[in-house]
Order: structure tokens, then sequence, then C-alpha cells
């Protein structure tokens, strides 16, 4: 069943030029021939009316949808498939009619004359074609919530990190400034200190000076003194 839906949608890159377009379907058609049910050719993809997040909806850049999650999808399809002729069915005898040289209306006319058939009606087919729509949304729903889940895990969560980060940074950055301030000070204030010792040092040396000029002074003229008694009186 898979297989079947897979060759019911097929997903084209929007950015294709026509010409590649037109030579895919060619291809497909020559390698339909002989098989019971012929490949159709490759319709664009058209966006849908938004579900849910506009993020989720729109496609890429690229214009090329993801294999795994066109895959999900059509698996999605497959476990609600309808009972009895449905939308499936119709656009199943739509691919049938798709290599045979008739226009668009002739094509789903011919289609719904066979359906009606099968008890087929427009409201039915319309309703269930709606049924594929909501199964769809379902999914894009579940995609939404864990895309969300992964954006908080693997976003969210280090943004908040980075914040933190760089509140410590910043913290970090004041105490640098900080300390940087009290070196500054510490900085002037050993400056003063060696200026200090400097003039203290040379206060000292001058006193120093003066007491040796002073002892000199008076123990020379004491000397002196002794030799001339020496002399004159002995």
């Amino acid at each position: 069943m898979l297989k079947k839906l897979k060759s019911l949608f097929i997903v084209v890159d929007e950015n294709e030029s026509s010409g590649e377009q037109k030579a895919k379907s060619t291809q497909q058609s020559k390698s339909a021939k002989g098989k019971e049910k012929p490949i159709a050719k490759a319709p664009k993809t058209t966006k849908t009316s938004k579900p849910g997040s506009a993020k989720t909806t729109q496609p890429p850049a690229s214009g090329k949808a993801d294999p795994k999650f066109v895959e999900v999808l059509l698996k999605a399809i497959e476990a609600n498939n309808l009972e009895g002729f449905d939308y499936l069915e119709f656009k199943q005898s739509l691919q049938n009619l798709s290599n045979v040289q008739m226009d668009e209306k002739t094509r789903y006319q011919s289609a719904f004359a066979m359906a009606k058939t099968m008890g087929a009606t427009p409201s039915k087919l319309v309703n269930s074609a709606q049924h594929y729509i909501n199964v769809l949304k379902k999914e894009e729903a579940k995609f939404s919530d864990a895309l969300q889940n992964q954006r908080k895990k693997q976003v969210h969560d280090r943004e908040i990190g980075i914040k933190q980060k760089e509140s410590l940074i910043i913290e970090k950055q004041k105490k640098i400034e900080q300390l940087q301030k009290e070196i500054e000070a510490d900085t002037k204030s050993l400056e003063a200190d060696r200026s200090a010792i400097q003039q203290s040092l040379a206060k000292v040396e001058t006193t120093k000076n003066g007491f040796v000029n002073a002892y000199m002074g008076v123990l020379g003229q004491i000397k002196g003194d002794i030799e001339k008694m020496n002399t004159y009186i002995t």
C-alpha cells in the first residue's frame, strides 16, 4: 500500500524547469508501458492552507521535500485509509488516465464516471480527501511539537546558558575593573611610601652628618687642648 501511495503522491522540486519536468514525465511514461498501473506525471505540489505554524507549512527555500518526511506522511495516510472507494482510489483512477489524450476536465469526469459505479459521490470524495488533510494536520501538529522540543533543547536552553555566561563575564569584568583601580591606588601608595623612605633616609643622613660634624669639632678641640697642655705645662 505504501508503495502505491508513493506512486500517487510525487513531491517535485518547484525550482525545476518545466523542461526538466517534461523530461522526467516522459521517462516515467516510457517505463510504465506494459504495466497494469502506469505512473502518473509528477504534479507540482501546491502550498496548503496552514494548519498550524507557518514555519512548518511553508516549504524550505530550496523547494525540496525530505523523502523521509514524505514517507512518514504517507504512512500516516496508509494507517488511516478509509474503507471502500474514496479519494485515494479516485486519485488512482486519475493516474490511470494520465497517459490518455484528454483535457483535465474530461479526465476528472471520466474518473468520476467509474467512481460512481463504486458508490462514490462528489461529496464523499471531497469529504474523504478532507479526512486525509486532517490526518496530515495531525502529523503536522506532532511534528511542530517535536520541532519545538528540539528548538528548546538545541537553541532555547543554550541561549539561556549564553545569557548566564554573558552575566558572569560582565561580573568578572567589573571585578577586574575594581581590582585595576585597587592596583592603581596601591601603586600610588607604594610610590608614596618609597618617596617617604627616601626623604626619611635623607633626613637621617643629614642628622648623622650634623652629629658627626659636631662630635668631630668638640673632639678636635679637646684633643688640641690636651696636646697644648702636654706641651706648655709639663
